[in-house]
């Protein structure tokens, strides 16, 4: 899939940063065609997963903290956040610890770019709900479309999603990367948000 993005223009000067929820294929094969591309974790995702291994009687609290890292003003905000939930649950909640700080620096990434991109980089959602209107109407047609019919019909929708979801804007800023860069990205460019984002190996038209 990467090989072919690439064949198709998606270069990797072209993108600046990768978000994904938990695909681990994904990840493993990233390296093979974008090297030293930095990766976001969702955090709507992850956000799911550590409260799933805490007590229910906890789950809002523990919200409240994975809230305050997300929209932190910055990274040393985020990680003095980050370093306080871990504080609070080591010691009885191991296991949602583990959870969380594996993914700290994927998590955290977003913290290198602009202010004005954080909302649209620190979750894979607006990927989703994109083509929640594909996943509705090809699951209710349970596998009745041809492959020719399921790519007209997602032609046909994606830009309704596209317009549905705030975070999908296309007259987003352009992204210019603050962090370090890798030896492919190089200097920072300026082009559209749409064109620089990738998730779950998709990238949204300009």
């Amino acid at each position: 899939m990467f090989h072919d993005l690439c064949r198709r223009g998606l270069h990797g000067s072209k993108v600046e940063i990768v978000v994904y929820d938990r695909g681990k294929g994904l990840l493993a094969a990233l390296p093979l065609v974008y090297p030293h591309l930095p990766v976001q974790r969702c955090w709507v995702h992850k956000t799911a997963e550590v409260l799933n291994k805490l007590p229910k009687t906890l789950q809002q609290q523990a919200k409240q903290r994975l809230h305050e890292i997300r929209m932190a003003e910055g990274r040393d905000e985020a990680e003095k956040a980050f370093n306080l939930f871990i504080d609070s649950y080591q010691a009885k909640y191991p296991t949602a610890v583990k959870c969380l700080a594996k993914d700290r620096d994927a998590l955290l990434a977003c913290f290198d770019f602009p202010t004005e991109h954080w909302v649209h980089i620190r979750t894979a959602n607006p990927i989703v709900s994109t083509f929640a209107t594909v996943r509705l109407r090809t699951a209710k047609t349970r596998g009745c479309l041809s492959r020719k019919t399921a790519f007209t019909l997602s032609r046909g929708l994606v830009p309704y999603g596209l317009q549905a979801d705030p975070l999908c804007s296309a007259n987003m800023a352009p992204v210019e990367r603050i962090g370090p860069a890798g030896p492919t990205t190089g200097r920072a460019e300026t082009q559209r948000t749409g064109r620089r984002f990738a998730g779950r190996g998709l990238h949204r038209p300009g």
